[in-house]
């Protein structure tokens, strides 16, 4: 199961995400997401890894589902994997996905296959008959037999045409309606997908951010094309990175993967971002300091959330004395964390001088004849 990574105690109204990198994946609500993050302090990249074909009425999809979860519907026909989990993307997306798949708990239930069946038990829920041929012909044949007369039958769809099944389905008395789901395409731009991988697992961001499940996949099937699938895992695990999802549905793929992924109490886009906000804000990611609370970013590093003016050696600097607050640090330490290829131990110390008058603020401490350590609260009291 995933992290729900919540917390209380973020109470700072400042720009708690200066500094940060987040990368979104999806196309949909790209730009909301990216608005919102970008309210409070942080720095958005878009590579959306799969497109939307723009001919989908999204909104008709979804003036249709908000009409069952309210009124309800007798008989919901799952033809594909694929689409019921673009349903319920959607609906995450919506702020409604709790409330469809209450709905759909209540509901008979029938599955086009094995994929159909899985995406339905992978939401919680249990199909009533499943056709195991895979075809609407077997459905049409099993719910004539079964009578359907007056019944309210949504066939969910994933792109046009139903076989003919709502025909068949209509001819018996029956009141059937298609819910189309959106189409996914080829991304956008495909060299920017396969940089952001590259990007993701060399620790240029603070947080990847996905929005559906088949846009997790795809961004993990470049991940592991470009090769890079255990320096992402080493980033996730040394918290350096956070894989955050919109709700459960999307989250599979990731933890499917061996991913843990950060999720909202709520799968909607505003709970998501409060998640990042209080995850990536928390008191628990920052270093106590003499001059206030430090937080190494992935590119940068903040000051009680103010951005200071650290150069890339500064920053790694920072973060291998943040990574154990208080414990001294060589110069050969130091300087094997630096950027470029010099072994003179001089090297640490000029670089150690540029951060100090960067920051401004006495926050490295040198330990005579040992090395450095940040000015923690327990090390100056």
């Amino acid at each position: 199961m995933g992290r729900d990574r919540r917390r209380d105690g973020v109470t700072t109204l400042g720009p708690v995400l200066a500094g940060t990198q987040i990368l979104v994946t999806a196309q949909r609500r790209a730009s909301d997401l990216s608005l919102a993050l970008g309210r409070r302090g942080a720095e958005v990249t878009v590579a959306a890894s799969l497109g939307v074909e723009s001919h989908i009425d999204e909104d008709t999809l979804l003036a249709q589902t908000r009409q069952m979860i309210a009124t309800g519907t007798d008989i919901v026909v799952v033809t594909t994997g694929i689409g019921f989990r673009g349903w319920l993307d959607t609906a995450e997306a919506a702020g409604i996905g709790h409330d469809l798949v209450e709905a759909l708990q209540a509901v008979r239930l029938v599955a086009r296959g094995p994929k159909a069946r899985g995406a339905l038990q992978a939401a919680g829920l249990t199909p009533d008959w499943v056709a195991e041929s895979e075809t609407s012909a077997e459905i049409a044949d099993f719910l004539v037999a079964e009578g359907v007369e007056g019944m309210t039958i949504a066939v969910q769809h994933h792109g046009a045409g139903d076989d003919g099944l709502e025909k068949r389905l209509a001819a018996v008395g029956g009141r059937p309606f298609g819910l189309v789901v959106y189409r996914w395409g080829p991304p956008p731009d495909p060299a920017a997908v396969d940089r952001s991988v590259r990007d993701a697992a060399c620790g240029a961001y603070d947080s990847v951010v996905f929005t559906s499940a088949p846009g997790a996949s795809a961004w993990l099937g470049a991940v592991r094309a470009a090769g890079v699938e255990d320096e992402l895992r080493r980033l996730e695990k040394d918290r350096r990175v956070v894989l955050a999802a919109v709700g459960h549905v999307t989250a599979d793929p990731l933890r499917s993967a061996g991913f843990d992924p950060l999720l909202p109490d709520r799968a909607r886009l505003g709970a998501l971002v409060r998640s990042l906000v209080m995850y990536l804000g928390d008191a628990s990611v920052s270093v106590s300091t003499t001059a206030g609370d430090l937080r190494v970013r992935a590119t940068a590093a903040t000051l009680d959330h103010a951005v200071l003016p650290v150069s890339p050696s500064g920053l790694a600097i920072l973060r291998m004395l943040a990574s154990e607050p208080g414990v001294v640090r060589s110069r050969e330490e130091l300087l094997a964390v630096l950027p470029g290829e010099s072994d003179d131990p001089h090297s640490a110390e000029v670089a150690v001088a540029r951060l100090r008058e960067a920051i401004g603020r006495p926050i490295v401490q040198t330990v005579v004849k040992r090395g450095y350590r940040l000015a923690v609260g327990e090390v100056a009291s």
